[in-house]
């Protein structure tokens, strides 16, 4: 059974930082696109970000370009965000993803998510 299980959301204070890890079992990702989405209260999913599957390609939103960096351990099976300088406005639930593609990533396997809050 394929599972991606996020880990490390929580309560931060804005200008703070938090490390995601999504761990992926039941096959390998090695060949995968893996990323992150977000979905604030009200408002849709979104993306945020994708690495491909050497790490040599990754893909951002506007507005986490700079404050954010995906990476991935294939030999971990994992993916990683680390977002820097927090904004309340980054308060949502994250979702990993694998699946296929660069920027917006079409997923094929979604977690279960991990939320992250910022108070300003």
């Amino acid at each position: 059974q394929v599972q991606l299980v996020e880990s490390g959301g929580g309560l931060v204070q804005a200008g703070g930082s938090l490390r995601l890890s999504c761990a992926a079992s039941g096959r390998t990702f090695s060949s995968d696109t893996m990323g992150w989405f977000r979905q604030a209260p009200g408002k849709e999913r979104e993306f945020v970000a994708a690495i491909s599957w050497s790490g040599g390609s990754r893909y951002y939103a506007d507005s986490v370009k700079v404050r954010f960096t995906i990476s991935r351990d294939n030999a971990k099976n994992t993916v990683y965000l680390q977002m820097n300088s927090l904004k309340p406005e980054d308060t949502a639930v994250y979702y990993c993803a694998a699946g296929k593609g660069g920027w917006g990533l079409t997923a094929d396997y979604w977690g279960q998510g991990t939320q992250v809050t910022v108070s300003s």
